[in-house]
């Protein structure tokens, strides 16, 4: 099979790097993708917005499976324009899309079908938003509807700054038409969670679970990033938990996707809140997430490039997909400054300390003349395996002693539980 993976994080790296070593895998593209694709990949320097591109590109090259990694090209509908064309691709539509690019859309769907979320409240004017700050305690979370690059929650400590996030959103734009919307949720404790689910023909396939880090600093502290750490799969959920999730929740997802006609081949990836209540449900991304694919991936034993193959010809079945027994954890070396302001083009170098368990793959790296340079604020994901997570632990920080770019940082306390 000709294949195209469309993106350039980390998360199409682990893309390419398990659908290369599938034997149904004839030639493999990524576009544009980046200096760890290159490696494994053909890299084709078209952006994954360029969506007119693509499809011509898909047509010229005879792909025979596109799979999408990215959430913008999937709300600007490049599935909608691949199909018009017969092009086989694995996401989702706009329209289900929607699941992704607005919450208010979401937070509707899960409250209509009874399915676990925080309380909350949707509105379209800065008015109708202080008024529903009113029925809310603090913390309070102000959510831009769309997308919003990832930037668009705040948790509100107290109503000044409440009232600033709806401020910037609702009558600054800062996200244009993405924040003229906007939920407020109530704040939920507890630890998260990641499950995903291949979709295929209205029927969900749950993988393993992970655990992902989005705080920049140790004990979860400073701003909030794309992720900088994972593990899978997650220790932390009880056998309660995850009766709850895959017999409950799960389930009750798949009825409401089927009765709302969002049928589709892909991805819908669930964030959990777990707290004494149970499982409630975050968020949900209609793609493979960032940083957990670097290490579900990993677990997973299955092929999956026929997964992939299946789930778009609707045979998937359950018994597909079997992992391995080992723990998988990753963590992300990132630029100094990230997610505010940082440097880029800062060479990579690497000792031989690095032995052959470690798996490094890039989130955002650019090859120039035979050598590697940083091009992102988080640049690579060091992955590697093991009977518990403190062997994950001591091979990866051991491995990270053994790399070098100016201004390298990195969480010391992933999988510390």
């Amino acid at each position: 099979m000709r294949v195209l993976v469309i993106g350039q994080g980390g998360r199409e790296h682990a893309l390419c790097h398990k659908i290369s070593k599938s034997p149904l895998c004839e030639k493999l593209y990524c576009a544009p993708g980046n200096g760890g694709t290159a490696q494994i990949a053909e890299n084709i320097s078209i952006q994954a917005e360029d969506i007119p591109a693509l499809v011509h590109f898909a047509k010229q090259n005879r792909i025979d499976i596109t799979v999408v990694g990215p959430e913008v090209p999937l709300a600007l509908g490049i599935v909608d324009e691949f199909q018009k064309e017969s092009l086989r691709i694995f996401g989702p539509d706009r329209s289900c899309a929607r699941l992704e690019s607005s919450k208010a859309f979401t937070k509707d769907f899960l409250m209509k079908y009874h399915i676990p979320t925080a309380r909350y409240v949707s509105v379209t004017t800065f008015e109708e938003g202080m008024e529903a700050l009113r029925q809310f305690t603090y913390p309070v979370v102000v959510k831009a509807d769309g997308l919003c690059a990832g930037k668009g929650v705040v948790i509100a400590e107290n109503k000044e700054e409440a009232v600033s996030a709806l401020k910037e959103m609702m009558v600054e734009s800062r996200f244009g038409e993405e924040g003229h919307q906007v939920v407020l949720e109530e704040f939920l404790k507890g630890f998260e969670a990641s499950i995903f689910c291949f979709v295929s023909k209205g029927r969900l396939f749950p993988m393993v679970s992970a655990k992902d880090y989005k705080k920049i600093g140790e004990g979860d502290t400073g701003l909030n990033t794309g992720g900088v750490g994972a593990f899978s799969p997650n220790i932390l959920l009880t056998e309660e938990h995850r009766k709850q999730i895959y017999e409950k929740i799960i389930p009750k997802i798949e009825e409401g996707l089927i009765r709302e006609g969002l049928l589709f081949d892909g991805i819908l990836f669930i964030g959990f809140m777990i707290d004494g209540e149970g499982a409630k449900i975050l968020e949900f991304n209609a793609r493979f997430g960032d940083p957990e694919t670097q290490v579900v991936l990993q677990k997973l034993d299955s092929d999956l490039l026929e997964l992939l193959d299946k789930a778009v010809e609707g045979t998937l079945q359950k018994q597909d997909f079997y992992y391995n027994n080992l723990q998988w954890m990753t963590v992300i070396l990132t630029s100094k400054g990230y997610p505010g302001n940082y440097e880029k083009v800062k060479l990579i170098t690497f000792s031989d300390i690095i032995d052959s368990e470690i798996l490094i793959l890039h989130n955002g790296t650019v090859q120039k003349d035979d050598k590697l340079f940083t091009d992102g604020g988080r640049v690579l994901s060091i992955c590697a395996g093991g009977e518990t997570l403190e062997v994950c632990r001591e091979k990866i920080y051991r491995a990270i002693k053994g790399i070098s770019f100016e201004g390298l940082t990195y969480r010391k306390d992933i999988g510390c539980v």
